[in-house]
């Protein structure tokens, strides 16, 4: 595994909420724009319902969502400079965890067509 690699040793939990997250803030239903230290505020999270929901411009898992409403995910996260929570309400994603590498953008996001449900 190249050393870059969860280079902060995330847990599997928080790379799933990490790699929701990333993609929520590139979605303008979610994310304020990005302020003067380049941080992304993301706002209205998804409540999952059934067996998957929307994020951003894919669709997810629910199973994939739980750590949306984990504090102890936001406060880990936080503690490791990716976000700055502001539970249950919104997370503020520094620009290193915008940049961060989950690895996992391709497993649990699933992009289709743009009518797809």
């Amino acid at each position: 595994m190249p050393n870059k690699k969860n280079a902060l040793n995330l847990n599997p939990l928080q790379l799933r909420t990490l790699t929701l997250l990333q993609e929520l803030a590139r979605s303008p239903d979610h994310a304020s724009a990005p302020d003067e230290t380049g941080a992304v505020t993301v706002r209205n999270l998804p409540r999952p319902h059934g067996d998957h929901f929307h994020v951003g411009a894919a669709v997810a898992s629910t199973r994939d969502a739980s750590g949306l409403g984990n504090v102890a995910v936001f406060v880990a996260l936080e503690r490791k400079g990716l976000l700055r929570s502001m539970f249950p309400m919104a997370a503020v994603l520094t620009p290193e965890g915008l940049a961060y590498d989950t690895g996992l953008s391709d497993t649990i996001l699933h992009r289709g067509a743009a009518h797809e449900h």
